[in-house]
């Protein structure tokens, strides 16, 4: 998976903006790259996981033949799937699954299936 510098950026600013809770959102990607940043509001509004709320129109874009990416932040744990991310998977499993540390600025990427996790190559 390729993500830009800008929108790194992006997410680093939104996850800023949210501490002390988690920020998440959803990218959309094509052939591996993220073309777009969509900022979601969390739900639970806590700092130990969240709950996606976003436009439901966004998910149209699968339609369109991009692939959505879930991405959410943890302020100081590293940029790993926690137990409760990986309890909670829902309608993530097997896609992909972004995660910024905001305390490091540490980016990866991941995907959860079957309980399982595997580190999903960045760039």
């Amino acid at each position: 998976m390729i993500i830009s510098e800008d929108l790194r950026r992006a997410l680093s600013e939104h996850a800023e903006a949210e501490k002390p809770n988690e920020a998440c959102g959803l990218l959309a990607l094509r052939d591996g790259v993220a073309e777009r940043y969509y900022p979601a509001r969390n739900a639970a509004a806590s700092p130990y996981r969240f709950e996606l709320d976003i436009d439901p129109e966004v998910w149209f874009l699968e339609d369109d033949g991009y692939e959505l990416a879930v991405f959410h932040s943890h302020l100081s744990s590293p940029p790993r799937p926690s137990r409760t991310d990986v309890e909670s998977i829902g309608l993530w499993e097997g896609r992909p699954y972004v995660i910024l540390t905001v305390s490091t600025g540490q980016l990866s990427a991941w995907h959860i299936e079957g309980g399982r996790i595997r580190a999903e190559p960045l760039a």
